[in-house]
C-alpha cells in the first residue's frame, strides 16, 4: 500500500499541468481527513489545494493554522511563501511582507531562500515598490553569478534607492 505522503504527491501529480478545481480539493481532502484537523502537514495540504484552485482567502486560514500546528523544516518555508503569496494575490501586502521577510531572516542558509526572495519581489512589486523588488531579485541572483558580486550588489542597492 502506498503512503499517505505518495498518494499526496499522486494527487499533486495528476493535478500538475492543469487547473486545479473541486475534483483535486475534494481528494486532497480526504486525504487530510485520515490525519485529521490538528495535523500541521494535513492543513498545508488542503491549503495548497484551495490556493490552486484560485481560493487564497480560504488557503490563508489554513496555512496559519498548519503554522501554528508546527511543520517539519521540509514543509514550513513551503507554507510561508505560499501563505505570503497568497497574501499577495488578496492585496494583503503588509502582512505577506511581514511573513516574508521573517521567513527570510530565519532561512538565510535554506534551500528555500531563493523561492523567499522571489515572492518577498513579488509582494513589494506588487505593493507599489518595483525598484525595491527588483533589488531584492538581484540580489538573489547574486550568489549565483561566475563573477561581479561587488558591482551587482552595489546596482541593486541602487535601484532600491529609486523607491524612496
Amino acid at each position: 500500500m502506498k503512503s499517505w505522503d505518495e498518494r499526496i504527491d499522486e494527487v499533486w501529480a495528476e493535478a500538475s499541468g492543469e487547473e486545479v478545481g473541486d475534483d483535486t480539493i475534494a481528494r486532497i481532502d480526504a486525504l487530510a481527513a485520515e490525519r485529521g484537523s490538528d495535523d500541521a502537514r494535513a492543513e498545508f495540504e488542503r491549503a495548497g489545494a484551495r490556493d490552486s484552485a484560485g481560493r487564497p482567502a480560504e488557503a490563508v486560514a489554513l496555512y496559519r493554522r498548519a503554522l501554528e500546528l508546527g511543520l517539519d523544516e521540509e514543509h514550513r518555508p513551503q507554507c510561508v511563501i505560499q501563505l505570503a503569496s497568497s497574501l499577495r494575490n488578496l492585496g494583503r501586502y503588509d502582512e505577506a511582507l511581514e511573513v516574508i521577510t521573517a521567513e527570510e531572516e530565519r532561512s538565510a542558509d535554506s534551500p528555500y531562500r531563493d523561492a523567499v526572495a522571489t515572492v518577498h519581489a513579488l509582494v513589494l512589486a506588487s505593493g507599489g515598490k518595483p525598484a525595491t523588488g527588483l533589488s531584492v531579485a538581484l540580489l538573489a541572483l547574486v550568489a549565483h553569478l561566475p563573477r561581479y558580486h561587488r558591482s551587482m550588489t552595489a546596482y541593486a542597492h541602487e535601484i532600491a534607492d529609486l523607491d524612496t
